[in-house]
Protein backbone atom coordinates (compact mmCIF):
# COMPACT_ATOMS: atom_id res chain seq x y z
CA UNK A 1 0.00 0.00 0.00
CA UNK A 2 1.50 3.38 -0.97
CA UNK A 3 1.77 6.21 1.54
CA UNK A 4 -0.99 8.08 -0.28
CA UNK A 5 -3.42 5.18 -0.32
CA UNK A 6 -2.61 4.42 3.33
CA UNK A 7 -3.45 8.00 4.29
CA UNK A 8 -6.69 7.72 2.35
CA UNK A 9 -7.59 4.49 4.15
CA UNK A 10 -6.87 5.93 7.60
CA UNK A 11 -8.85 9.03 6.75
CA UNK A 12 -11.91 7.05 5.74
CA UNK A 13 -11.57 4.86 8.83
CA UNK A 14 -11.34 7.91 11.06
CA UNK A 15 -14.38 9.51 9.45
CA UNK A 16 -16.39 6.34 9.96
CA UNK A 17 -15.39 6.24 13.64
CA UNK A 18 -16.52 9.83 14.14
CA UNK A 19 -19.81 9.15 12.35
CA UNK A 20 -20.58 6.05 14.39
CA UNK A 21 -19.73 7.86 17.63
CA UNK A 22 -22.12 10.65 16.71
CA UNK A 23 -25.05 8.23 16.53
CA UNK A 24 -25.16 7.93 20.31
CA UNK A 25 -25.05 11.68 20.96
CA UNK A 26 -28.13 13.66 22.08
CA UNK A 27 -30.02 15.69 19.50
CA UNK A 28 -28.36 19.06 19.06
CA UNK A 29 -30.20 22.37 19.26
CA UNK A 30 -29.80 22.81 15.49
CA UNK A 31 -31.86 19.72 14.69
CA UNK A 32 -35.62 19.21 15.00
CA UNK A 33 -36.33 15.72 16.31
CA UNK A 34 -39.79 14.31 15.63
CA UNK A 35 -41.94 12.40 18.11
CA UNK A 36 -44.65 10.41 16.32
CA UNK A 37 -48.10 10.25 17.92
CA UNK A 38 -49.86 7.04 16.89
CA UNK A 39 -52.42 4.59 18.25
CA UNK A 40 -51.81 5.01 21.99
CA UNK A 41 -48.08 5.65 21.77
CA UNK A 42 -45.39 8.30 21.45
CA UNK A 43 -42.35 7.25 19.43
CA UNK A 44 -39.67 7.67 20.58
CA UNK A 45 -41.08 7.29 24.06
CA UNK A 46 -37.84 8.65 25.53
CA UNK A 47 -35.81 11.48 23.96
CA UNK A 48 -32.67 13.36 25.03
CA UNK A 49 -32.06 16.84 23.63
CA UNK A 50 -29.88 19.81 24.43
CA UNK A 51 -31.36 23.06 25.79
CA UNK A 52 -32.75 25.21 23.00
CA UNK A 53 -33.87 22.24 20.89
CA UNK A 54 -37.25 22.42 19.17
CA UNK A 55 -39.13 19.10 19.20
CA UNK A 56 -41.94 18.39 16.77
CA UNK A 57 -44.83 16.19 17.89
CA UNK A 58 -46.37 14.82 14.70
CA UNK A 59 -49.59 12.88 14.12
CA UNK A 60 -49.04 9.39 12.70
CA UNK A 61 -52.57 8.10 13.29
CA UNK A 62 -55.64 9.14 15.23
CA UNK A 63 -56.18 12.29 17.30
CA UNK A 64 -53.78 13.04 20.15
CA UNK A 65 -52.16 15.71 22.26
CA UNK A 66 -48.69 16.29 23.71
CA UNK A 67 -49.47 17.72 27.14
CA UNK A 68 -46.92 18.18 29.92
CA UNK A 69 -47.70 17.16 33.49
CA UNK A 70 -47.55 20.51 35.26
CA UNK A 71 -46.04 18.89 38.34
CA UNK A 72 -43.49 16.78 36.41
CA UNK A 73 -41.40 19.42 34.64
CA UNK A 74 -38.35 21.42 35.86
CA UNK A 75 -39.17 24.28 38.26
CA UNK A 76 -38.12 26.90 35.71
CA UNK A 77 -39.70 25.11 32.76
CA UNK A 78 -43.11 25.83 31.24
CA UNK A 79 -45.91 23.32 30.73
CA UNK A 80 -46.47 22.77 27.02
CA UNK A 81 -49.79 21.63 25.57
CA UNK A 82 -50.58 21.01 21.93
CA UNK A 83 -54.28 20.48 22.51
CA UNK A 84 -55.94 17.56 20.73
CA UNK A 85 -54.99 17.50 17.04
CA UNK A 86 -55.75 14.96 14.32
CA UNK A 87 -53.35 16.09 11.59
CA UNK A 88 -50.08 17.95 11.18
CA UNK A 89 -48.02 18.52 14.27
CA UNK A 90 -47.03 20.74 17.17
CA UNK A 91 -43.60 22.19 17.97
CA UNK A 92 -42.16 23.22 21.30
CA UNK A 93 -38.70 24.55 22.17
CA UNK A 94 -37.18 23.17 25.37
CA UNK A 95 -35.05 25.85 27.00
CA UNK A 96 -34.70 24.75 30.64
CA UNK A 97 -32.66 21.64 31.51
CA UNK A 98 -34.35 18.79 33.32
CA UNK A 99 -36.86 15.98 32.89
CA UNK A 100 -40.22 16.57 31.21
CA UNK A 101 -42.99 13.99 31.44
CA UNK A 102 -46.02 14.38 29.21
CA UNK A 103 -49.17 12.55 28.12
CA UNK A 104 -51.97 12.43 25.56
CA UNK A 105 -55.24 13.92 26.82
CA UNK A 106 -57.60 11.39 25.14
CA UNK A 107 -55.38 8.38 25.87
CA UNK A 108 -53.82 9.15 29.23
CA UNK A 109 -55.91 6.43 30.87
CA UNK A 110 -54.43 3.76 28.57
CA UNK A 111 -50.85 4.80 29.28
CA UNK A 112 -49.96 7.05 26.34
CA UNK A 113 -47.08 8.91 27.99
CA UNK A 114 -43.56 10.04 27.11
CA UNK A 115 -40.42 11.56 28.59
CA UNK A 116 -37.96 14.13 27.31
CA UNK A 117 -34.69 14.84 29.11
CA UNK A 118 -33.19 18.24 28.33
CA UNK A 119 -29.49 18.33 29.10
CA UNK A 120 -29.29 16.46 32.41
CA UNK A 121 -32.10 14.72 34.31
CA UNK A 122 -33.69 16.71 37.09
CA UNK A 123 -36.88 18.09 38.58
CA UNK A 124 -40.02 16.60 40.15
CA UNK A 125 -40.31 13.88 37.49
CA UNK A 126 -37.25 12.21 39.03
CA UNK A 127 -38.82 11.99 42.49
CA UNK A 128 -41.66 9.57 41.77
CA UNK A 129 -42.87 7.13 39.08
CA UNK A 130 -44.99 8.53 36.30
CA UNK A 131 -48.66 8.11 37.32
CA UNK A 132 -49.87 6.75 33.97
CA UNK A 133 -48.32 4.12 31.75
CA UNK A 134 -44.56 3.65 31.59
CA UNK A 135 -41.49 5.59 30.42
CA UNK A 136 -37.79 4.68 30.23
CA UNK A 137 -35.48 5.74 33.01
CA UNK A 138 -33.81 9.09 32.43
CA UNK A 139 -30.26 7.72 32.63
CA UNK A 140 -31.07 5.26 29.84
CA UNK A 141 -32.54 8.08 27.74
CA UNK A 142 -29.40 10.19 28.20
CA UNK A 143 -27.16 7.24 27.38
CA UNK A 144 -29.01 6.19 24.22
CA UNK A 145 -30.21 9.58 22.97
CA UNK A 146 -33.60 8.24 21.88
CA UNK A 147 -35.51 5.14 22.95
CA UNK A 148 -38.06 3.77 20.53
CA UNK A 149 -41.49 2.77 21.73
CA UNK A 150 -41.33 -0.98 22.10
CA UNK A 151 -37.68 -1.25 23.13
CA UNK A 152 -36.65 -3.43 26.07
CA UNK A 153 -35.18 -0.64 28.18
CA UNK A 154 -36.33 -0.67 31.78
CA UNK A 155 -39.24 1.64 32.54
CA UNK A 156 -39.89 4.11 35.31
CA UNK A 157 -43.66 3.76 35.67
CA UNK A 158 -46.38 1.45 36.83
CA UNK A 159 -47.01 -0.49 33.66
CA UNK A 160 -49.27 -3.50 33.91
CA UNK A 161 -47.17 -5.19 31.20
CA UNK A 162 -50.20 -6.29 29.22
CA UNK A 163 -51.12 -3.55 26.78
CA UNK A 164 -51.07 -4.12 23.07
CA UNK A 165 -48.39 -2.03 21.36
CA UNK A 166 -48.53 -0.66 17.82
CA UNK A 167 -46.24 -3.51 16.79
CA UNK A 168 -49.45 -5.53 16.72
CA UNK A 169 -50.86 -3.09 14.18
CA UNK A 170 -48.94 -0.15 12.70
CA UNK A 171 -45.76 1.09 14.31
CA UNK A 172 -43.24 -0.18 16.85
CA UNK A 173 -44.21 -2.50 19.65
CA UNK A 174 -44.93 -1.87 23.28
CA UNK A 175 -41.99 -1.47 25.66
CA UNK A 176 -41.05 -3.67 28.63
CA UNK A 177 -42.23 -6.89 27.04
CA UNK A 178 -45.65 -5.67 25.95
CA UNK A 179 -45.17 -7.05 22.51
CA UNK A 180 -44.22 -10.68 22.85
CA UNK A 181 -41.66 -10.75 25.66
CA UNK A 182 -37.96 -11.49 25.77
CA UNK A 183 -38.20 -15.25 25.32
CA UNK A 184 -40.19 -15.56 22.12
CA UNK A 185 -39.14 -19.19 21.73
CA UNK A 186 -40.71 -20.40 24.97
CA UNK A 187 -44.14 -21.26 23.48
CA UNK A 188 -42.46 -23.67 21.07
CA UNK A 189 -40.28 -25.23 23.77
CA UNK A 190 -43.23 -25.46 26.13
CA UNK A 191 -45.30 -27.12 23.43
CA UNK A 192 -42.61 -29.72 22.77
CA UNK A 193 -42.21 -30.48 26.47
CA UNK A 194 -45.96 -30.70 26.84
CA UNK A 195 -46.15 -33.23 24.01
CA UNK A 196 -43.42 -35.35 25.60
CA UNK A 197 -45.31 -35.25 28.89
CA UNK A 198 -48.50 -36.33 27.16
CA UNK A 199 -46.80 -39.29 25.50
CA UNK A 200 -45.20 -40.31 28.79
CA UNK A 201 -48.54 -40.06 30.56
CA UNK A 202 -50.26 -42.24 28.00
CA UNK A 203 -47.57 -44.89 28.27
CA UNK A 204 -47.79 -44.80 32.06
CA UNK A 205 -51.56 -45.14 31.86
CA UNK A 206 -51.33 -48.04 29.43
CA UNK A 207 -48.72 -49.90 31.51
CA UNK A 208 -50.59 -49.24 34.73
CA UNK A 209 -53.80 -50.69 33.37
CA UNK A 210 -51.99 -54.02 32.95
CA UNK A 211 -51.44 -54.24 36.71
CA UNK A 212 -55.05 -53.73 37.77
CA UNK A 213 -58.23 -55.56 36.93
CA UNK A 214 -59.85 -54.06 33.87
CA UNK A 215 -63.52 -53.59 33.39
CA UNK A 216 -62.98 -54.28 29.70
CA UNK A 217 -60.96 -57.46 29.82
CA UNK A 218 -63.31 -58.94 27.25
CA UNK A 219 -62.21 -56.36 24.71
CA UNK A 220 -59.75 -57.92 22.31
CA UNK A 221 -58.53 -54.54 21.13
CA UNK A 222 -57.70 -53.34 24.64
CA UNK A 223 -55.92 -56.60 25.34
CA UNK A 224 -53.85 -56.16 22.20
CA UNK A 225 -53.01 -52.57 23.11
CA UNK A 226 -51.90 -53.58 26.60
CA UNK A 227 -49.64 -56.30 25.26
CA UNK A 228 -48.11 -53.86 22.78
CA UNK A 229 -47.57 -51.27 25.50
CA UNK A 230 -45.82 -53.85 27.69
CA UNK A 231 -43.54 -54.81 24.81
CA UNK A 232 -44.83 -58.33 24.48
CA UNK A 233 -45.35 -57.88 20.72
CA UNK A 234 -43.50 -55.68 18.26
CA UNK A 235 -44.88 -52.96 16.00
CA UNK A 236 -45.31 -55.18 12.95
CA UNK A 237 -47.21 -57.87 14.83
CA UNK A 238 -49.35 -55.28 16.58
CA UNK A 239 -50.40 -53.74 13.27
CA UNK A 240 -51.28 -57.14 11.76
CA UNK A 241 -53.46 -58.15 14.71
CA UNK A 242 -55.06 -54.72 14.91
CA UNK A 243 -56.04 -54.88 11.23
CA UNK A 244 -57.58 -58.34 11.73
CA UNK A 245 -59.62 -57.05 14.67
CA UNK A 246 -60.77 -54.02 12.74
CA UNK A 247 -61.87 -56.29 9.91
CA UNK A 248 -64.02 -58.22 12.41
CA UNK A 249 -61.81 -61.28 12.51
CA UNK A 250 -61.29 -63.09 15.82
CA UNK A 251 -57.69 -63.48 16.88
CA UNK A 252 -57.31 -66.39 19.34
CA UNK A 253 -53.62 -65.53 19.82
CA UNK A 254 -54.57 -62.47 21.86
Amino acid sequence: MTNYSRRQFLGVLGAGTVASTGLSQPVSAQETPVVKMGNNYFDPVGLHVEPGTTVRFEIAAGAHSATAYENRIPPDGSAFDSGVISSGGYEYTFEEPGTYDYYCIPHKSVGMVGRIVVGNPGGPAEDSPIPDGDVPESDAIVEQGAIAYGSRTGGDGNSDGGRMGPGMGSGPGMMNGRNGGWFGGLPFVGGALGMLGLVGGLLYWALGRGDAPSRSDNSAMETLQRRYARGEIDEEEFQKRRERLEDGQNDPSL
